[in-house]
């Protein structure tokens, strides 16, 4: 039997970029469409995903 190497926690780099501004954008979008769909089911977790979309929108007018 092989080792297997478990990759849980680990990061990816980021890339450079228009290729980073749109993965940021992909990634706030997802956020937002979350704690859309889940507001009304469970409040913490909307909040949470808003809160996370809200991180990722100051990251994309730093870098714009």
């Amino acid at each position: 039997m092989e080792k297997q190497y478990c990759k849980v926690g680990s990061v990816t780099p980021m890339t450079t970029g228009r290729q980073a501004i749109a993965l940021l954008e992909y990634q706030y979008q997802c956020f937002m469409e979350k704690a859309s769909n889940i507001k009304y089911r469970n409040t913490n977790l909307g909040e949470y995903f808003e809160k996370k979309a809200q991180k990722i929108q100051k990251i994309l007018e730093e870098l714009v």
